[in-house]
């Protein structure tokens, strides 16, 4: 099975396999990865959205009919439409990001590939970005897919996350070692 390959685990990993079976099956893998990621990037521009997977005190039906007009005004596949359905009905919306995130784990494994998340102060253009990949899949030894995202608390550098490994170069870190050793020096 997959989940025991990739090392997915918990209630999201059981949902992100178990959805990753079927669209292997109906091969419609790249597909239900597509609408996964068009789904987080709502998820990351609409609090109201987040809001509406998180409470606990919207009911199950009113959730469920909410995200049944989100995912078909976005226009997405049927085997997604179904899964975050299913995912309302029984009140598990609220782990719909991290089925997200092991889902496309999951995908990325299956075709040879590494995930690397990484954040910026400002957007990266996509020159830079594949740099980043091309640095990042020598020191991996695996082609790197970049997964970019803007972070307003940092004030230069990156950080990036491949799989439990992050390297933290970002300038707020690097004021933060120095203020710490102006400490030890004092």
């Amino acid at each position: 099975m997959a989940e025991e390959a990739i090392g997915v685990s918990g209630l999201a990993g059981r949902y992100a396999t178990a959805l990753f079976d079927l669209a292997k099956e109906k091969g419609e893998i790249d597909g239900t990865e597509d609408d996964l990621i068009v789904l987080e990037s709502m998820l990351d521009s609409s609090g109201e959205l987040n809001r509406l997977i998180r409470s606990p005190v919207i009911a199950r039906d009113e959730q469920g009919r909410a995200m049944a007009a989100v995912v078909e005004k976005i226009g997405l596949g049927d085997l997604t439409k179904k899964f975050i359905g299913l995912l309302a009905r029984n009140r598990r919306l609220f782990v719909l990001r991290r089925i997200i995130r092991s889902f496309v784990e999951l995908s990325a494994t299956g075709r040879g590939e590494v995930t690397a998340e990484v954040a910026s102060a400002m957007s990266l253009s996509e020159l830079q970005l594949s740099a980043i990949a091309d640095q990042l899949s020598r020191a991996v030894g695996k082609n790197v897919v970049v997964r970019s995202r803007v972070d307003g608390n940092l004030l230069g550098g990156l950080v990036v996350k491949i799989g439990s490994r992050m390297v933290d170069n970002s300038l707020r870190s690097k004021l933060q070692r120095m203020k710490l050793v102006m400490k030890g020096v004092g």
